[in-house]
Parts: C-alpha cells; structure tokens; sequence
C-alpha cells in the first residue's frame, strides 16, 4: 500500500506543493516537444510524398548542423555558411532523386525504406570523413539568435527561467509547422506531393512529375533538418548522438500520424512534456532511465488502440 501511495500520489503532491518547479518542468518539456515535433516534419514530408519512413532523415539533422559549423570553422562568416549549407542541402536533394528515388519509381515501400537506410550510412561515412567524429559547437551568437535567460516570479518565492534559445527554437519550429501546412493544403505542388504519395503510377498518368516533386519535397525535408540541426546543436553540441535523438521521432509519429502536419506538432507536445514529467516525478520512484524508454512505451499503447494515431488516415482496404 505504502508502494502504490508513493508511485500515485506523491508525485502530484509534489506538482501541487512546488508549482514554480511544475511549471519549469512543463516549460522544458514543452520545447523538447516541440524540438520532436520539428524532427517529425521531416519524416512526414518524405512520407506525403513517397509513403515511406525516410530512416536518413536523422542524419540530414547531423549533417546539416555539420555542414553549417564546418563551413564556419574554414573561415566562412556566418550568413554566407547558411546560405551555402540550404545549397548543400539542395544539391543532396538533387542527387537523392536522381540517385536513389528515380531508379525505384512503384516498388515497394520496404525497398526505399532500404534505401534510405543505405543513404543514412552513406551519409554517416560521409560526414565523419568530412567533419571528423567529434562533437561541433554551434555558433548561436554569430548566427544572430538569442542567448541568455529571463526569469518570471510565480508567487511570492517561486522562479520559472526561460532560456531565450528555447523561445527563439519554440517560434521556428511552430512557424515552420505552420507554412509547411498552408504549403500542402493550398498550393498545387502540395496537392501534387499527396497524389504521388497515393500512387506513384497514376501520379506519372495525370502528367505529374515524379523527379520534380521528389526534389522539391526532398529539399523541403533537408531545410527543416538544418532548422532541427541549428536548434537543437545550440541546445547541446552538434555530433553523430543527434541521430539517436531523431529516432524520438518515430513515436511522435505514431501517435500524431505519419501523414499529419499538425499531428507532428500534437505528438511531439505529448512526448516531449510526457516523457520530461515521467522521469522528474516518477524516475526516481522507478530507479531512473524513464526518459529513454517512455516515449516508445506511449506509443506501444497507441499501436493498440488508435495505429493510425490522432490525425492519421485510417486506411481501409477492401478485398
């Protein structure tokens, strides 16, 4: 009894009696969440356009921020290695489709699901001969974004600090989720992107360029991975760990849906606060380590409820 009362009620005596910590917990789960939600962009951008899971898509993230601070290091300002780097990203984009799609024009989704695995351990080679294996630090200040922090009272004794990086990535990444949305919805590329998603073949019946699309949708997904990279390298270092992190995607995924914009943003909020309350308040109860595992264990559960995830598309084959 004294088990179950310290694993159920303890922690929500702790929210109740702390609120200031509450909050600052919320706050810092609320931009990995958002961060998550970033990173899921990526996926669901290849996935409109090709109906697969894009695994490279984490070290587009890695490869990105690495380009960025590489170009830098040689003596490149700031700016101008931005600029360079959405080039880079661009020519990848490029010789992706040309390279990698184009050749697997209607086969099935567990050969360009390999494909990508192939183009992520290329890309990983390729970095770590390029850059060297050890973690970068991002140049934050040179790129203009802010630094430091501001503190808000919460009562009479309380303090919830606010990491101006964290607001700066928290602005992006719901503005990107927002332009990226009115782009698949409203113009004709977009609607274009989810016709070739459905079928490859009768896209190409209609007049609907393939090799266009793929490049477009290609690219789109190599600027959000240097938004991700930027972010979350200011956050931390930027390094090959980043790839791990992507990975966190997979269950914002499953719960928002693989083909949801907005689901991104939904399922990456529920992982991000979820999994950041569970090892504050419930981690020590639990021997620590909740933060690894919690996120894939919220999705397991939507597996068996809801597959297709909050926003997802149930799909219903008849036979």
């Amino acid at each position: 009894m004294e088990l179950l009362t310290g694993i159920f009620v303890t922690p929500f005596v702790q929210m109740v009696t702390l609120p200031d910590f509450f909050l600052q917990v919320l706050w810092e789960g609320f931009v990995g969440g958002v961060l998550y939600a970033l990173i899921a962009l990526g996926f669901v951008l290849i996935f409109k356009a090709s109906g697969v899971f894009n695994f490279a898509q984490g070290i587009m993230v890695v490869f990105a921020g690495l380009t960025l601070v590489g170009l830098h290091e040689n003596g490149v300002p700031a700016y101008l290695a931005l600029i360079l780097t959405i080039g880079v990203m661009g020519l990848l984009a490029i010789l992706v489709e040309r390279f990698v799609m184009r050749p697997l024009v209607n086969q099935a989704d567990i050969i360009l699901l390999m494909a990508t695995i192939g183009l992520t351990i290329f890309l990983i080679g390729l970095g770590e001969f390029i850059f060297g294996g050890e973690p970068k630090q991002m140049i934050t200040e040179e790129l203009g974004l802010p630094t430091g922090s501001t503190a808000i009272e919460i009562g009479s004794d309380g303090l919830l600090i606010l990491q101006h990086i964290d607001i700066a990535a928290a602005v992006i990444a719901i503005t990107m989720v927002a332009i990226l949305g009115v782009f698949f919805n409203k113009t004709r590329i977009g609607r274009a992107l989810r016709a070739v998603a459905d079928d490859h073949q009768a896209a190409l019946s209609v007049g609907i360029s393939l090799n266009q699309i793929w490049a477009i949708v290609w690219f789109a997904a190599g600027i959000v991975a240097l938004a991700t990279g930027i972010m979350w390298g200011a956050r931390s270092d930027v390094s090959f760990a980043l790839e791990i992190i992507a990975l966190k995607a997979l269950p914002v995924l499953i719960l928002g849906g693989f083909t949801s914009i907005p689901g991104a943003i939904v399922g990456g909020l529920i992982i991000g606060i979820g999994e950041k309350i569970g090892e504050i308040y419930w981690g020590p109860l639990m021997g620590g380590g909740i933060e690894s595992w919690l996120a894939y264990m919220i999705a397991l559960i939507f597996l068996l409820f809801r597959p297709q995830g909050l926003f997802g598309e149930k799909i219903i084959e008849r036979v």
